[in-house]
């Protein structure tokens, strides 16, 4: 990635401060990533005790975890402060009536430089948030760390066709980066197995959101928290000339009246392997109750 891609955390940070209030009347695409990641936790055997959301932004992701594992004690994580404090008002009604081991602790942090001790969760949950780091290897390598033996890794993230309308026009009209780059689906497994991970599932799909302007595109990017944030952004607004060469270029995709914006969304999940992140192997012992009976 060039320098004029790398992402710049302290902007990411103050984008998302600003945006907490006005998130989930704009994350229409983020809900719907969290609920087909949920719908694929049926399908996987595991019971976690301590379950990790890395990026959880408002905390969407916290009532359908909690749906699939009321025991599990949940760790919710964000780079932004003002995300950490929406999520904490989030309760469903019957939250109230799960015992205190279901409690959710709240951390801010980044997801390249996890403030959690090796080994203590059990499961990593991560929606829509490592587009946001620049070395992947760095955080699959503390998303290995922080995960028990046999513990379950979940992501998802946006994949390189993401926004390509956007960027397309915007490159006719000057210079500068307005849209993140973003990593290819082999790519990630790729860093998936150089962290250790075992077992890696991936795959992806496409959704398309329409939008009668450009300028509604940006609104909501900018609801979200999401515009650019890469170092090669321009300092400053663009100019009105550079804003309507970019208006014209998308417009040349206008179909039955709309203006596309296509998202591609990469899945995966693997699982941290039965030894230590030193390599030391864990061994199941029996309970003395199984021991009895034999």
């Amino acid at each position: 990635m060039t320098d004029a891609f790398l992402i710049d955390k302290s902007q990411v940070r103050r984008s998302f401060e600003r945006a907490a209030a006005s998130y989930d009347q704009a994350a229409v695409l983020q809900r719907a990533v969290a609920d087909r990641m949920a719908e694929r936790l049926q399908f996987i055997k595991h019971h976690p005790l301590a379950i990790l959301d890395a990026g959880c932004g408002t905390g969407y992701a916290r009532p359908l975890l909690q749906g699939h594992y009321a025991d599990a004690r949940l760790i919710s994580l964000d780079l932004a402060l003002g995300m950490l404090r929406v999520a904490r008002g989030v309760r469903p009604w019957w939250q109230k009536m799960l015992p205190a081991k279901s409690a959710s602790t709240y951390i801010c942090g980044d997801l390249e430089a996890l403030p959690l001790q090796s080994g203590s969760v059990d499961m990593l949950w991560s929606s829509l948030a490592l587009q946001w780091c620049n070395d992947l290897d760095a955080a699959f390598g503390g998303m290995r760390r922080v995960l028990a033996p046999n513990g379950l890794l979940m992501f998802s993230t946006f994949g390189p066709d993401t926004l390509g309308e956007l960027r397309n026009a915007f490159s006719q009209a000057d210079g500068y980066s307005h849209v993140s780059r973003f990593q290819d689906m082999h790519d990630i497994g790729d860093a998936l197995m150089r962290a250790g991970f075992a077992d890696p599932v991936m795959d992806m799909e496409h959704f398309t959101l329409t939008y009668d302007t450009a300028s509604g595109l940006m609104r909501d990017l900018k609801a979200l928290g999401a515009h650019n944030a890469t170092q090669g952004r321009r300092q400053g607004l663009a100019g009105k000339s550079a804003w309507k060469r970019m208006e014209a270029e998308y417009e040349k995709l206008r179909q039955d009246g709309k203006l596309p914006a296509t998202y591609e969304v990469i899945y995966g999940h693997a699982w941290a392997p039965n030894q230590l992140p030193d390599g030391r192997q864990v061994v199941q012992m029996p309970s003395p109750r199984q021991r009895g009976r034999r």
